[in-house]
């Protein structure tokens, strides 16, 4: 799984204009989910299959509205829901700060008996953050998009 996009190689990969440390956090979402789904591919290949969807060429990174398209493609298992309350896993996208003024974030979450793993929470932190609840995942914001995603418990997950 990838954490913190501003860490490491990842930091230095490009998506669209700009570097994945500012606007790939879609695109890291996606490639931690499909981890999870057991369908894991190499994050170049995501990033350059989802530049089609990138919003003023790439600057804004991805519309959260398509990355369920994205991981169909890819293999997995997903459903765009409201609400991520009875979901095992799952990618929702939020406002930052206050909406429209401020940037979107995008993350893979998993959910635990001890609260709500969190993956690339923040770009500096190289570590899953622990949340006990949507709202501290989301810093009370309401969800922008949110995508269940389905592990195939067929498939054998390398890291977990």
């Amino acid at each position: 799984m990838i954490n913190g996009q501003a860490l490491g190689g990842v930091s230095k990969m490009r998506y669209g204009l700009c570097r994945m440390s500012f606007n790939g956090c879609e695109v890291i979402a996606v490639y931690n989910a499909l981890i999870y789904a057991g369908a894991a591919r190499p994050l170049p290949e995501i990033a350059v299959y989802m530049e089609k969807f990138r919003m003023l060429m790439g600057v804004f990174g991805c519309s959260p509205y398509k990355i369920g398209r994205a991981l169909r493609h890819f293999g997995a298992d997903q459903e765009r829901v409201r609400s991520a309350e009875n979901a095992e896993a799952f990618i929702v996208t939020f406002w930052t700060k206050i909406p429209f003024l401020s940037s979107l974030h995008t993350v893979f979450c998993v959910r635990k008996n001890n609260g709500i793993i969190v993956y690339n929470r923040y770009n500096n932190c190289g570590e899953p953050q622990l949340c006990q609840n949507i709202e501290e995942v989301t810093g009370k914001h309401r969800p922008v998009a949110v995508y269940t995603i389905y592990r195939d418990k067929n498939k054998d997950i390398s890291g977990e």
